[in-house]
């Protein structure tokens, strides 16, 4: 995924889903309480298998 950064992945699964379905298809915290793209970028970023579960969503929507 060369070229794609981590924000524009979460900004482009957000406007496909939302906040809402994105937590039932991956299952973290910051997808369900108070979520906004930055504490989700925080959290991605420090959690390997978190961000491994939103790249697959991201490819799989493409």
């Amino acid at each position: 995924m060369e070229g794609i950064t981590l924000e524009s992945i979460v900004t482009h699964l957000h406007a496909k889903y939302g906040w809402a379905e994105m937590a039932r298809v991956v299952d973290i915290r910051c997808f369900k309480d108070n979520p906004s793209i930055k504490s989700s970028l925080t959290f991605l970023r420090r959690t390997p298998w978190a961000r491994a579960e939103v790249e697959a969503l991201y490819i799989r929507s493409l």
